[in-house]
């Protein structure tokens, strides 16, 4: 069943039977503490602000948010604050990361390396959540931040990623769409050539439980009155789940855009490591990081059951 909001994932976040233990890595970022108190205010998170206490402190004093509660692990200037955060995690003592203050470059490379145990069998895919006022239900993008042009077996990790993430809430057989700037294969174009070998492929042995069709561009996957005036016949136009682009300048691209001009609610959440990380736009507003970490406590809870 496909979600119209993110109402039902909030929903779902507040029925853990605990709170998500959140840490936050380079927590002076204002939206993010604004959103973060928010989800613990809302029953399903606890926070540890992890960061230099004269960075931290003023900003939650001056947000009206220094007696509530939390737990400050300090960092001294110069310290890596990812790795202190992810040191945590690994101790067991949190079961959400989240970016706060920290170049996503110098984040994601502490993420991936392998030596901090954060990495499981599964590669890292970052996929988002939107919804827009014209779209009847929450559409899935991906990958948009961690591989910058994947190839034809990173796609079909993207794709069984995010169809696993569709599924744990409440999807059934979610239709997944490639995008690419035309519908018709075109040889000197790598995407589209690539997007109808995995359509091909995915007939003969599916690669996820997922309708997929590709190449298709961006105005027939959103429009089926887009695809009436092109003679596009496929009945899946305007009822897409999800889109995996052919690269993350596209995706990232995209969800900006659909943030700044189609008044959309979107959430960021990276999946295939130990425990699920949210991830965001450091311009972000507080919305997107409340959203990002009740996403990431109903990805827990599904866990747990």
């Amino acid at each position: 069943m496909a979600l119209k909001n993110f109402d039902q994932i909030v929903e779902r976040a507040k029925q853990s039977f605990r709170k998500q233990r959140v840490v936050i890595a380079g927590a002076d970022s204002e939206n993010i503490l604004l959103g973060a108190f928010e989800a613990q205010d809302a029953g399903f998170a606890a926070l540890t602000l992890v960061g230099e206490p004269d960075k931290v402190e003023p900003m939650l004093e001056r947000l009206g948010l220094k007696d509530k509660p939390y737990h400050m692990v300090a960092t001294q200037p110069g310290n890596n604050v990812v790795q202190a955060a992810i040191d945590i995690i690994n101790r067991g003592e949190g079961d959400v990361l989240m970016r706060g203050n920290t170049q996503t470059r110098s984040f994601l490379m502490r993420l991936l390396d392998e030596k901090n145990g954060l990495r499981t069998d599964k590669r890292l895919t970052h996929i988002d959540l939107v919804s827009m006022p014209e779209y009847p239900k929450l559409i899935a993008i991906g990958d948009v931040t961690v591989t910058i042009e994947p190839n034809l077996r990173q796609k079909k990790q993207i794709i069984r990623d995010m169809v696993e993430m569709l599924e744990s809430i409440g999807y059934e057989k979610p239709n997944i769409a490639l995008l690419s700037m035309v519908e018709n294969v075109s040889f000197h174009m790598k995407d589209t050539v690539e997007a109808q070998r995995l359509v091909m492929e995915h007939a003969e042995k599916p690669i996820a439980n997922c309708n997929l069709v590709g190449p298709i561009a961006y105005d027939l996957i959103l429009s089926k009155e887009a695809a009436r005036l092109k003679n596009y016949n496929n009945p899946l136009c305007g009822e897409f789940d999800g889109i995996v682009v052919p690269s993350l300048l596209a995706g990232n691209l995209i969800v900006k855009c659909w943030q700044m001009h189609a008044h959309a609610k979107t959430c960021g959440v990276v999946i295939g490591a130990k425990v699920p990380v949210a991830l965001t736009s450091r311009s972000d507003d507080k919305e997107v990081a409340f959203l990002s970490l009740a996403f990431c406590s109903a990805l827990n809870l599904q866990a747990e059951h």
